[in-house]
């Protein structure tokens, strides 16, 4: 694979009818870079919206976001030695993109962690999103391999990761409840599924909750979180309360209490599967 010098990074948006949100994306990763989409069958305006940006498009049907991101690194071709995982409501900032256009490539890593700033209604909520909430994001375009977990994906086990210092934006905003929550079951599905599959040992998660690696215990803490009694009241407290999220404004309230909400459909999809599997 040949890399060209056009372009400062490649940036790949994994798409499915999002005409709504897409525009705003295209115009954060404009005239610079290699802009490549990956749709999963949209019906509306959104192909046609990427085209229309200069967008690179391609399909493929939607599995879970760790295979469909796996396609991409595996068939396309990117112009850049770098990928950037863009979401379609997410915007790129210029200084994240200026710190991406100048990594080295001789540095022997195989991509970066990043954290977004989650936007809520125009508001930056940075406590009650556990910020910074680390996500690998920039990559390289060979080799890097995604697993999933939940109903996102997380970077393959032996991969070396750093950190970038600058953000991405993420809109969290809630404009239609109903669809949320819609989307939320499928996400708490995905969750109590993976957690049911994957479940690791106390003497495995123990060591890492003392972990000098805040992502490490993040993730150690996220497994424990599946055996406490009242799950969703101590998420609304951990976020509003504990982390500090009623320093965030009024939309902190509202938005803990989304969390919770998605915690109960987390253990009501976990409780629903468990009872199946004791009457097979």
């Amino acid at each position: 694979m040949s890399f060209s010098k056009k372009y400062h990074l490649s940036v790949l948006i994994l798409t499915l009818n999002e005409e709504e949100n897409l525009p705003a994306c295209l115009a954060s990763v404009a005239n610079w870079a290699d802009i490549v989409v990956l749709d999963s069958g949209s019906t509306d305006r959104t192909v046609a919206l990427a085209r229309a940006a200069g967008a690179r498009v391609f399909t493929n049907p939607f599995v879970d976001f760790a295979t469909q991101r796996n396609h991409a690194h595996t068939h396309i071709n990117f112009h850049t030695p770098w990928v950037f995982h863009l979401d379609a409501d997410e915007i790129m900032t210029p200084a994240l993109a200026a710190e991406c256009a100048a990594l080295d490539t001789s540095l022997p890593l195989d991509g970066y962690y990043v954290a977004p700033h989650m936007m809520f209604h125009g508001r930056w909520l940075r406590r009650c999103t556990d910020f910074p909430a680390w996500q690998a994001r920039c990559v390289r375009a060979q080799g890097f391999h995604f697993i999933q977990a939940g109903h996102g994906q997380r970077e393959a086990p032996a991969l070396r990761l750093g950190f970038l210092q600058h953000n991405y934006l993420h809109d969290i905003s809630i404009h239609n409840e109903q669809e949320w929550t819609t989307r939320h079951c499928r996400y708490a599905v995905a969750e109590a599924t993976q957690f049911l599959t994957d479940r690791a040992p106390w003497s495995q998660i123990i060591p890492q909750l003392i972990s000098g690696k805040s992502l490490v215990r993040r993730r150690a803490l996220k497994h424990c979180s599946y055996y406490l009694p009242g799950r969703p009241h101590w998420r609304f407290l951990y976020q509003y309360i504990f982390r500090g999220g009623f320093l965030d404004g009024r939309g902190a309230f509202r938005y803990c209490r989304l969390l919770a909400r998605y915690e109960r459909l987390a253990v009501n999809a976990l409780r629903s599967m468990r009872n199946i599997a004791q009457s097979v």
